[in-house]
């Protein structure tokens, strides 16, 4: 059977509904899974209006309503949200709408209704006027699967990246780098990829520091203590692991084909080589949640800037899309 994919709207202020619609557009998608929207339906159908597509949206309560049928969207429409909400303003009720359809679609993967989620931008700041502090979707998704142990992992056709910290600063990002969190996400990214069909997948381990320490040379040690025995540790079981790799020539080892995933330590460290590639080739994977639950997103923002002008790329969760499709369970 085709999976069942789950796509949440996001923060319904920012371009989220527009690249639902206009991913929505495409037989290829329906083709290989059954997609169903969760989120509101009035602001599918503004967004219909927006973009000026030929297609109906269909709101429903449950997902044994659904049709699957291209040409129109199905829509679990949980209606939080005022016909006119304003685009590209940060809002309270947005922000705690797009907790709310996260929510119900964690809910759907448990009881297995839906197989996998792909999930449409939300605001940070919203979200928190929303009364939900979390950081972005990861760490919403760990806390309602019960999950300790996860990560993001970004990919592009080219280069897969996975990250030891996220929304952190900087200084309390390598302060949060140790031996086990970085044996731990060496193995997701192992376990990941060998999932996926890779045979015995090449894991590269950044440096935190230029040149990776240069033996002392930079930095206080940081390598030798957090990277370097949870890297060793790795190996030891037979994971495929090397490093710490001086940063400013891993991506483009990487790139080329040396390595088949890089752990990066920081935020910036690992974004910032995909997004080079183009934002619209990047696709946000969260890695190791419970219950197998299947995540995937855009690797872009609410771009609230653009909201309601009919200009927003739906290329990136089209990406998205594929991905929670290639990973859903088939069981």
């Amino acid at each position: 059977m085709k999976p069942v994919v789950g796509i949440t709207m996001g923060d319904a202020a920012g371009v989220g509904p527009e690249i639902i619609v206009k991913s929505l557009l495409s037989k290829e998608i329906y083709d290989q899974c059954q997609p169903v929207v969760i989120g509101d339906a009035k602001m599918l159908e503004r967004a219909v209006g927006v973009t000026q597509a030929d297609v109906a949206v269909r709101a429903i309560k449950q997902i044994a309503d659904a049709k699957f049928e291209l040409g129109t969207i199905d829509c679990i429409d949980l209606d939080l949200l005022p016909a006119d909400l304003p685009f590209g303003q940060v809002s309270a009720e947005a922000g705690n709408a797009a907790f709310e359809y996260l929510k119900t679609a964690v809910e759907l993967a448990k009881e297995k209704k839906i197989q996998a989620i792909c999930t449409a931008p939300l605001n940070k700041e919203a979200l928190h006027k929303g009364g939900h502090m979390y950081p972005g979707h990861t760490e919403i998704l760990a806390d309602l699967t019960d999950t300790e142990n996860y990560a993001m992992m970004l990919t592009s056709p080219k280069l897969k990246v996975i990250h030891l910290t996220t929304h952190v600063g900087l200084i309390k990002a390598i302060e949060m780098i140790n031996p086990e969190r970085t044996y731990n996400v060496v193995k997701l990214a192992h376990d990941t990829l060998t999932r996926a069909g890779f045979n015995n997948p090449s894991v590269a381990v950044c440096g935190i520091n230029p040149h990776a320490g240069e033996n002392g040379l930079f930095g206080n040690g940081e390598e030798e203590e957090k990277l370097i025995p949870g890297i060793e540790r790795a190996k030891e079981e037979g994971i495929n692991a090397s490093g710490p790799h001086p940063a400013d020539t891993l991506f483009f080892r990487a790139g080329r084909g040396d390595f088949d995933i890089v752990v990066a330590c920081y935020h910036d460290q690992g974004h910032g080589p995909i997004k080079v590639l183009g934002l619209e080739a990047g696709v946000n994977i969260t890695v190791g949640l419970k219950g197998g639950v299947i995540r995937t997103s855009v690797d872009h923002g609410t771009a609230f800037d653009i909201a309601g002008k009919n200009i927003a790329d739906e290329r990136s969760l089209i990406e998205a899309m594929k991905s929670a499709i290639e990973l859903a369970p088939r069981e």
